[in-house]
């Protein structure tokens, strides 16, 4: 028996482990303070009544004979997955049934995607980033080269023509930076793979926020990526799926190498080792979708934008520099003083008991900088602003 050793290159999970470990210390040095937790990437707010509903009702459905479903398709019902084609459709964009599959969310999707690419590819990686693009391609064994996310490029890097990828990660908007790309800013990137002959793995779970009717919610909002662009996106932050595990990935049929879609590799191993999403919570997701799911979703999505406003006119009051915010649920910012991130970490911790994310965890281009998160409760965001700018 041989193991895969590529796992034993991954990197312990310090960041959130760091975390846990000096909050709990600091808590119980300190039981009478209230700690106010703004890392958290997680909802707080609950499913919407349209999603509720149709759950319920979709349980009902498996209590009775006449209605009772068995193995689903692993692609996901058609329901929900022409419900996700109009919604391409009203963003403009013509996404064919076979294209969307559904997923237990996009973490799952970003990393099985692998299974479709050989190992002698060479992966662009944004960095900072989310860490999953980066363990799921070292666990794959694949060679990794990193693109420099920094202010000076309002942490959207773009193509370097000297650069050879095979497959390009871009998420938009972003974690951790909360960084949106305009239309012109993906453009390049399209016509960047398709020179190349690369294939972008998009990651669009934050789409939901923006409000920018400027700003591109798809990359197949841009002519020519549906030869060159895989979409992941997801229910999780848009509809408090977080718990529920609902996303989607459209792999269109225009793209393909030497003759060979990859929508009909994916179909085939999604087919081996995947069961599909239970119907119960597809019939939740397919509510999203409905008139009445849309505005009760938005009102939720308003709310965690709402927490985004308060904490970046807070930090506009201070004189602090961040990305994110607008468009977006996350709030980077510049630590001040010229703090490291973890220094910066303590100090928030110990004179305001607020908690954030280092920016250093998310690759060394974040040293320096703070990740703040609007997923929290008002009220619970409100002091911690007011906190923040007593200090």
């Amino acid at each position: 028996m041989n193991i895969n050793t590529n796992f034993l290159k991954l990197k312990d999970s310090y960041l959130f482990s760091t975390i846990a470990r000096k909050v709990d210390a600091y808590s119980k040095a300190n039981p009478e303070k209230k700690i106010i937790r703004m890392g958290i990437g997680d909802v707080t707010l609950p499913l919407c009544k349209a999603v509720i509903d149709e759950m319920q009702a979709a349980v009902c459905e498996m209590g009775k004979k006449q209605t009772f479903r068995g193995y689903g398709p692993e692609q996901g019902y058609d329901f929900l997955a022409e419900q996700i084609c109009e919604y391409y459709a009203r963003l403009g964009t013509k996404i064919q049934r076979d294209e969307v599959f559904i997923s237990d969310g996009a973490k799952s999707d970003i990393g099985n995607i692998l299974d479709l690419f050989s190992v002698d590819n060479t992966v662009l990686i944004p960095d900072p980033v989310y860490p999953v693009y980066v363990d799921t391609n070292i666990i794959a064994g694949h060679n990794i080269i990193y693109m420099d996310a920094t202010a000076e490029n309002e942490f959207l890097p773009l193509p370097d023509q000297e650069v050879k990828a095979d497959l390009i990660y871009l998420c938009s908007p972003n974690n951790p930076t909360g960084a949106v790309y305009n239309r012109q800013q993906l453009k390049e990137w399209v016509d960047y793979a398709l020179n190349t002959g690369a294939v972008i793995l998009f990651d669009a779970a934050y789409e939901a926020f923006i409000s920018d009717d400027s700003l591109p919610k798809s990359i197949f909002e841009i002519e020519g990526a549906k030869r060159c662009a895989i979409e992941f996106c997801s229910f999780s932050k848009t509809a408090g799926f977080t718990g529920t595990r609902c996303g989607y990935t459209v792999v269109p049929m225009a793209l393909e190498k030497d003759g060979t879609k990859l929508n009909s590799l994916w179909l085939r191993r999604q087919t081996t080792k995947f069961n599909g999403v239970p119907y119960i919570v597809q019939r939740g997701a397919a509510a999203v979708f409905t008139q009445e799911g849309q505005a009760q979703i938005k009102q939720n999505i308003n709310y965690y934008m709402s927490n985004a406003k308060i904490i970046a006119d807070a930090l506009q009051n201070k004189g602090i520099w961040f990305t994110g915010g607008h468009n977006s649920p996350y709030i980077w910012l510049k630590c001040p003083d010229n703090m490291g991130s973890w220094d910066y970490f303590d100090y928030l911790l110990e004179n305001a008991q607020v908690v954030g994310t280092p920016g250093a965890g998310f690759g060394k281009n974040g040293e320096g900088y703070f990740r703040l998160s609007a997923f929290g409760d008002r009220d619970n965001t409100r002091q911690a602003v007011k906190r923040i700018l007593s200090l």
